[in-house]
This record gives C-alpha cells, sequence and structure tokens, in this order.
C-alpha cells in the first residue's frame, strides 16, 4: 500500500509585537489653576493652626522663657473649672437658642413661600436686613435698649410705674445675648431655607391639590422633606457660630460689668488670656481644644443627617 502524503505542518506565524503604551505625559495645567488658591488656603488657614499647635506646646516661665512643656498645657485646661463653665454657657446657648432661631426662619420661608403673603418682598427683606448689620453695631443698638437707667427698659419702666426684669443682669444677660444673635440670624437662615424651597417643582404641588392635599399636609410631605439639607447646613453653621460666641458677650461687657466676666465664652477667654493676660500658649490651647470639639460636633450633626437622608 502506498502510503499517504503528509502535508508538512508550517509554524504560525507570531503576532506583531506591540509597541510598548506610552505614559500620558503629566499635565501641571491644572496646579496653575488651583495653585493661587492653596497658597492663600496655606498661609491664611493652615499656617495659623500648625502656629496654634506650635504655641500651645510651650510655656512662658520667669527662669528660662519660653520652655517646650509638651501636652501639659492640655492636662491643665482639662482641670480648668472656667474654661469648663464657659463651655457649659455655650453649649447652653446653642441648645436652646439654635432650634428658636431655626424654627422661626423655617416659619418665615414657609410664610413667603406659600404666595398668601402680601408684600412678600417687603417681608422677605424686612426679615433679612438685620444680617446686613455688623454685629458690634447690633451688640451696641440693642445693649443700649437694654438699660434699665438710660434705655428702653428704663423707659418702659418709668411709663408703666413697675419694674421690669433687667435684661443686662446676671439672671438675664445670656437670654438677652440669645435673643441678639436671634435677630441677627433669622433672615439669613430664612433666605437659606427659601432659596431651597424655590428648587421644588411646581408640579409636585399641582399633583398634590389634585391629590386634595391641604396646606399643612403639602408642607409636612414636600416641602419639609425638601428642606433636609438646607437645615442640615443651616444647622451646622449655626452650631459653629453657637461655639464662636465672641462679639456680643464682648460689646456688652462694659454695659453689664458684673454679669459678663473675662471667662463668660470659650473664645472671650481666650481673647482675654491673650491680649489681657498675655498668656499666649494657654490661649491657643484654649483655642485648638474649642476647634476640635466644634468640628467633632458638626461632624457629628452632619452624619446623623446624611443618614436620615
Amino acid at each position: 500500500m502506498s502510503a499517504i502524503p503528509v502535508a508538512a505542518s508550517t509554524p504560525s506565524a507570531a503576532p506583531p509585537k506591540q509597541a510598548p503604551a506610552r505614559r500620558p505625559r503629566r499635565r501641571w495645567t491644572g496646579w496653575g489653576f488651583v495653585g493661587p488658591f492653596m497658597l492663600v488656603f496655606a498661609f491664611v488657614f493652615l499656617a495659623p493652626i500648625l502656629y496654634s499647635i506650635y504655641l500651645s506646646l510651650f510655656q512662658k516661665r520667669m527662669v528660662g522663657g519660653n520652655q517646650f512643656v509638651g501636652l501639659d498645657n492640655y492636662t491643665q485646661l482639662l482641670a480648668d473649672p472656667q474654661f469648663w463653665e464657659a463651655f457649659r454657657r455655650v453649649a447652653l446657648f446653642l441648645v436652646v437658642q439654635v432650634p428658636i432661631m431655626l424654627t422661626l426662619s423655617l416659619l418665615a420661608a414657609l410664610a413667603i413661600d406659600s404666595l398668601k403673603l402680601y408684600g412678600t418682598a417687603f417681608f422677605r427683606i424686612s426679615i433679612f436686613m438685620p444680617y446686613a448689620v455688623p454685629a458690634v453695631v447690633a451688640a451696641l443698638m440693642w445693649g443700649f435698649m437694654y438699660g434699665n437707667r438710660f434705655g428702653l427698659v428704663g423707659s418702659l419702666s418709668d411709663f408703666l410705674g413697675m419694674s421690669i426684669p433687667d435684661p443686662l443682669g446676671a439672671n438675664m444677660i445670656l437670654v438677652s445675648i440669645g435673643n441678639i444673635v436671634t435677630w441677627e440670624f433669622v433672615g439669613y437662615n430664612m433666605l437659606i431655607f427659601y432659596s431651597s424651597l424655590k428648587t421644588i417643582p411646581h408640579s409636585l404641588y399641582e399633583a398634590a391639590a389634585i391629590d386634595g392635599a391641604s396646606e399643612w399636609r403639602i408642607i409636612t410631605a414636600i416641602k419639609i422633606p425638601a428642606l433636609r439639607g438646607a437645615l442640615g447646613i443651616a444647622t451646622i453653621f449655626s452650631i459653629i457660630g453657637s461655639f464662636q460666641l465672641f462679639n456680643e458677650p464682648s460689646i456688652l461687657q462694659s454695659l453689664a460689668p458684673n454679669a459678663i466676666t473675662t471667662y463668660y465664652t470659650p473664645n472671650y477667654y481666650a481673647y482675654n488670656l491673650s491680649f489681657a493676660g498675655q498668656q499666649y500658649n494657654y490661649s491657643a490651647t484654649v483655642a485648638i481644644v474649642m476647634g476640635l470639639i466644634t468640628m467633632a460636633v458638626a461632624y457629628f450633626v452632619q452624619l446623623r443627617g446624611n443618614r436620615e437622608n
């Protein structure tokens, strides 16, 4: 039998080698735009914080000058009754004043957005106007109105023939400061809520009206849920502002020296330590600790708001 010829197998051609991919060139164009901001941010924000931390690690002593003491200032602060009294005071201020202020701002925003209020532009500007008044001017104005001898309170006491509780007294001064802060910032928060309400599509209102929803039902089911983000932002801003309370006590101190101490609030305490007591290191410690507490509380509120959303 003749052998069957077998075709010789030819090796398959090897795939051509691909040229190695070139790495994209790193472009620095973006840093050219971000660079100016980063420089300003570093010098205006980061540098003061780092310098404050540096100061808080030293103490100025009679012998030896400025000496490194590590965390001794922080240990001293934890046992400082004046600091904790000031902290409890601003914490009480936050718990009472912030809900009242935000509730008034929310009611004002809902009233203006309802389209059932005549002269909405006038009310919107009138409520926002106090925010345009500088805090120092507002504190001075209210301070003179609070005066029980020559101010509005004193005039009302003489007119009514009765003794009105002294707003600048030790028992009322925190309430008086809360009234000033509320007067200043109701319009600011109202504008945040009102701007958020304007983003709600009107089709939702029309659909709710067709379904027979009342005005109260529209507020609770559509408007307030849509304001959760704005409420979270306003709450965080208000918390930061409460812990930073300074202008009002410092201005009213000359009018109520027996009610407002040098350590009335943590910020006022740090200010007096630095400029009146020349204790720059301990003042920096107070500022750092209050910054950490404020950051922690604001972060907790933001985290809780995100979970609810």
